[in-house]
């Protein structure tokens, strides 16, 4: 039987392994395509693949497993639950593969894209531009189709000039900066607060006005300080909570 092939990773011996290992291992899974296979490779061949000990890999699959994302049968081997409710919270050490996990596995629709003027709450991340290339998009519930939340990014012109729409529409913009575009990511940060949902998200998420929803802004920027990316995202309040995990080290 073929084994589902995750993506690799090179690992940050600041944070935890075996935490960067389950993220990692978390965004391959739900972001894989349907016709993947839905059988993992062995303990062994998984811990292999990221570089890490046996008991480490366990303990990344360990967390997996109590999220609900792969059930584990002895002497059959380990499956990746094809039922599994996305939208689950992710806890953040300040790994970039985290945030790929946290905004992975989800069915995504491009709205619309294409120059826009740099929007007042925006502008500060932009002083040096008065526009950037802006990404709308809408992210559902793969397996009942319910929105979960809508995104629009806005990125520096010169890369989104390297960018493909068709992987926009399978990854998060994060990998598609890192991994397709090639961008050295140093830092992202992160801001969650609440608000009321306006006509604009009642409509796409479809919630009652004013309902309550978590309203994100992540900020990435490259080795040089720079910002490269601000990520707008309006989650449902019923589908989505934010955790934060301070590593004491």
């Amino acid at each position: 039987m073929t084994s589902f092939a995750p993506d690799s990773i090179v690992l940050n011996r600041k944070l935890p392994l075996w935490y960067q290992v389950s993220q990692s291992l978390r965004a391959s899974i739900l972001g894989r395509s349907p016709q993947d296979p839905l059988r993992l490779p062995t303990e062994e061949q998984l811990a292999g693949h990221y570089g890490v000990s046996v008991l480490t890999m366990r303990q990344a699959l360990k967390e997996l497993e109590e999220e609900g994302l792969i059930t584990r049968h002895r002497r059959r081997g380990t499956f990746i639950e094809p039922g599994v409710r996305r939208g689950a919270p992710v806890r953040l050490l300040g790994s970039v593969d985290a945030i790929v996990a946290q905004q992975s596995g989800m069915t995504t629709e491009l709205l619309e894209h294409g120059p826009a003027p740099i929007p007042a709450d925006v502008a500060e991340y932009f002083p040096d531009l008065s526009e950037a290339a802006s990404y709308h998009r809408l992210r559902s519930d793969e397996k009942t189709g319910e929105p979960t939340n809508h995104a629009r990014n806005y990125v520096r012109p010169e890369l989104a000039a390297r960018i493909d729409l068709d992987d926009l529409v399978r990854w998060p913009m994060t990998k598609v900066l890192r991994d397709v575009v090639g961008v050295e990511i140093s830092r992202i940060t992160d801001t969650v607060e609440a608000r009321l949902a306006d006509p604009e998200t009642a409509r796409l998420l479809r919630v009652p006005l004013l309902s309550p929803i978590l309203h994100y802004t992540g900020v990435t920027y490259d080795a040089g300080g720079r910002p490269l990316d601000v990520a707008v995202i309006n989650y449902r309040g019923d589908r989505f909570s934010f955790t934060v995990t301070l590593d004491a080290t």
